[in-house]
């Protein structure tokens, strides 16, 4: 019997690509979002799947009893994928509306997973290596510093509240996460976890977008920094340089569904380093009628440190079967992309 899957957050970048692994290997799977207008578009995207597809609507997956209605099912869910996290860095006022929201919604999933569907067998989580990561501790190092699944950022959770945005938003990510795994621990439901770390995420979007004020958050970066900017302008910041192609980090999703052996593992989905101007240098070889706006650089360089650290991707590789695309595989078809739809939106 093939499997039956619970998404949350289906309608975004990483979503929607989980979201076709799964249907393309005949999974049945309901898409929990936030509005009728998204399950609708859902549905416009992928319209051949029609029959391997149904809708949850959770408007605030932070209230409490959010999720009861949607994990019910039948026949039941054997598996729940979820991903859907709150991300609104313009909203925010204050850094605890980073860290309860994270933490409360997916300790209201487990909880509804655990009362009203116990069928279920398996939750995998979406994490971040932002829970990995100590990027307070620099960059570089001497010798290099390689980051494993047994490393954690090591903010508090009162250095989160009193600092900056961004240190708000990485510690929501370590929080939440902890809180999954502390569930499992205290509650001993009837499903194991799973927890998919990975770095920045990048590549073609399957989602359907009408103009370039709505390419997400980390594509968007790529978009007014390296191919809508000018040819004399500073090469961008390099940011988290580790980074996975959307598509490899679905497959080893879905993957991660169908390996026993895999419950009860972080497991960090890494492919490599590249450094911003590594990305321009491609864009630039590869969209020559760009040149006046890709900036220029130190091309034939990287822009990253002597000894900046890396991060190791072994168990994704050994436990979960992922291979990874080349680099000119991610970014020139997402720069093809981009371009598409900067010339259907101008």
């Amino acid at each position: 019997m093939a499997h039956r899957v619970l998404l949350t957050g289906a309608n975004g970048f990483l979503g929607s690509h989980i979201l076709s692994e799964p249907l393309s290997k005949g999974f049945f799977v309901r898409s929990v979002v936030r509005s009728q207008e998204k399950a609708v578009q859902i549905a416009r995207d992928f319209p051949s799947y029609k029959s391997q597809m149904d809708f949850g609507i959770v408007p605030d997956m932070t209230v409490p009893g959010a999720f009861n209605g949607v994990v019910k099912s039948i026949p039941p869910f054997d598996t729940v994928l979820h991903q859907a996290s709150p991300f609104f860095f313009s909203s925010i006022t204050k850094n605890e509306e980073f860290l309860d929201p994270a933490i409360k919604g997916t300790t209201e999933l487990l909880k509804a997973v655990k009362a009203y569907a116990p069928e279920v067998k398996r939750v995998i989580y979406t994490s971040s290596c932002a829970a990995v990561l100590n990027l307070d501790a620099g960059i570089s190092s001497t010798p290099q510093k390689v980051y494993t699944e047994e490393d954690w950022n090591p903010i508090t959770y009162e250095a989160a509240v009193e600092g900056s945005k961004a240190h708000a938003y990485r510690a929501s990510k370590k929080f939440a996460e902890l809180a999954a795994w502390d569930f499992i621990k205290e509650e001993k439901p009837n499903f194991d976890l799973i927890s998919i770390n990975p770095p920045m995420i990048w590549g073609p979007l399957a989602h359907t977008i009408s103009n370039t004020e709505d390419i997400n958050e980390s594509n968007a970066r790529l978009y007014t920094g390296l191919l809508n900017s000018s040819k004399d302008a500073p090469m961008p910041p390099n940011g988290v340089h580790m980074y996975v192609d959307v598509r490899d980090l679905a497959v080893a999703h879905v993957a991660a569904v169908t390996t026993p052996e895999a419950g009860g593992e972080r497991i960090i989905v890494s492919s490599k380093a590249m450094s911003t101007q590594e990305i321009a240098d491609l864009f630039r070889k590869n969209f020559p009628e760009l040149d006046s706006r890709i900036p220029l650089g130190k091309p034939g360089t990287s822009s990253l440190p002597e000894g900046a650290y890396t991060i190791s991707n072994e168990k994704a590789k050994k436990l979960l079967g992922v291979t990874f695309r080349s680099d000119e595989e991610c970014f020139v078809e997402l720069g093809k992309q981009l371009l598409e739809i900067e010339k259907a939106s101008a």
